[in-house]
């Protein structure tokens, strides 16, 4: 894959990101001539009790408000899903509403959000365990259906108080660092908010080491379950994109699960989120764009799909100088700049 890559008609490494995303899809799918095909976005939807305390500018009832108003094909990520060749799902993976059964919404509800974890776990380790299975078993459904490129969104008032309780643990950061404005909270909230994360933390004591008893402990449906389906994106040979901070956590969650799984990450854009740096460097990632996006939903996903359709194009049209017959002096030349 590296002799063909740098082989192709250009200076070695002239394409820079593209020829690495191009050995990474080959390398995946374990083929001189990689492509993709039929891709998805999951969004897992779920509630928060943390949200309770005030960290967040939009009230409780916008999760199940949203979640339906996906299936309308109404949404941010639905533009961007249908701009760029997308199909999507919506999984309710905990949010506090009683969803209609006929608009398309895959019911993996654990149950009607999550514990204010101020005060408790927010949930237990069977709940955990739940939430990663059914993440693995929508890839599995995808894989059926023929796609072998997913990626991966998220909807729920608070989670990024969540994300930043769990990301605080792992990475044994200050809660300063990790913890964003989210929606646009006001200073006031601001402050609560690292109050509320800093306390959770105190009070329910996760050990670090312990993933699953970091996310059981201060997690959310919507992050474990993420977890589980980059998990099973990886068990089942397929590229996934990552979007945004809370798509980086919970990829940093199954990279701390599953280390190998990261080979199977791809990064989008650059999360307006102060805490997204300290997740992508954990696992030695950095995003390919910068557009001070932070929608979530996993909006950042169809745009850095184009990115990586485009590599595979390159690595199987672009012709190499033996088959493009190139003069031997000038390919000399060429190698002799790199």
């Amino acid at each position: 894959l590296r002799f063909k890559i740098d082989n192709l008609t250009k200076p070695k490494g002239s394409l820079g990101t593209l020829e690495e995303l191009a050995l990474q899809v080959g390398l995946i799918q374990q083929t001189l001539s990689p492509s993709l095909k039929c891709p998805q976005n999951i969004i897992f939807c779920a509630d928060h009790g943390i949200e309770a305390e005030g960290v967040s500018v939009s009230p409780r009832e916008v999760t199940w408000q949203q979640t339906i108003h996906f299936t309308q094909g109404n949404g941010g990520v639905n533009f961007l899903c249908r701009q760029h060749g997308f199909q999507l799902k919506v999984v309710d993976a905990g949010v506090d509403y009683d969803l209609p059964t006929d608009r398309g919404i895959f019911d993996q509800k654990i149950r009607k959000g999550t514990r204010n974890f101020l005060y408790e776990a927010a949930m237990t380790e069977e709940e955990m365990h739940l939430c990663i299975e059914r993440g693995a078993e929508m890839t599995r459904l995808c894989h059926e259906e023929g796609s072998n490129v997913l990626s991966f969104g998220e909807m729920g008032i608070g989670n990024t108080t969540t994300s930043a309780a769990v990301l605080s643990v792992l990475l044994d950061a200050d809660v300063e660092a990790v913890t964003g404005r989210g929606g646009g909270i006001t200073d006031a909230s601001f402050l609560k908010k690292k109050l509320v994360v800093k306390t959770a933390i105190d009070v329910n004591q996760p050990d670090k080491k312990d993933v699953i008893d970091v996310l059981a402990k201060v997690g959310g449906f919507d992050i474990a379950a993420m977890c589980g389906a980059f998990i099973g994106a990886a068990a089942t040979r397929r590229p996934v994109v990552i979007d945004g901070y809370i798509s980086a956590v919970a990829a940093l969650c199954a990279y701390k699960l599953c280390p190998n799984a990261v080979h199977y990450f791809v990064p989008s854009h650059a999360s307006f989120e102060i805490g997204y740096k300290l997740a992508m460097d954990a696992m030695g990632l950095e995003p390919m764009f910068l557009l001070g996006m932070r929608l979530g939903e996993g909006s950042g996903c169809p745009l850095a799909f184009r990115i990586v359709q485009a590599a595979t194009a390159v690595m199987n049209g672009m012709a190499t100088f033996a088959e493009a017959e190139i003069n031997d002096d000038y390919l000399e030349e060429i190698r002799a700049k790199d």
